[in-house]
């Protein structure tokens, strides 16, 4: 995505373009590896420190709340940031931790109305543990 389009999104979504905004969401747009807020911050301060953790936490709380990232939880206490909003599943590697997307289409589809009574589902994502091609 171009700067412009970047900018255009982020004011669509009624946010002011802020330099930590513009810099989270441009860094999660050419990611696809799910990064943790730790690995964002390090991406983005490597050359000249810019942005703290309590930020970068800020701005992706900001970027969820409008539906640009989503929150990603793959593992037991550790939050990833995915700005691939289209309805994908997850594979990880378990002896890596590489997380690949994986296509909503490779699944049949689940019949949420098959839940137990009183629970009515709204989305779902499958989540696959394994071994990847590099392990």
């Amino acid at each position: 995505m171009k700067r412009e389009e970047i900018i255009e999104k982020l004011k669509e979504k009624g946010l002011r373009v802020t330099p930590q905004r513009y810099a989270v969401y441009a860094h999660l747009l050419q990611r696809n590896d799910h990064p943790t807020v730790e690995q964002i911050m390090a991406s983005l301060n490597q050359e000249v420190p810019v942005s703290s953790q309590a930020t970068i936490y800020a701005t992706l709380q900001t970027l969820r709340e409008v539906g640009l990232v989503r929150e990603v939880l793959l593992e037991e206490g550790v939050s990833r940031y995915d700005a691939n909003m289209q309805p994908h599943h997850h594979f990880r590697c378990r002896l890596c931790g590489k997380i690949t997307d994986i296509p909503f289409a490779a699944f049949p589809p689940l019949d949420l109305t098959a839940l137990p009574p009183g629970l009515r589902g709204e989305r779902y994502e499958i989540i696959v543990e394994g071994i990847c091609d590099r392990c």
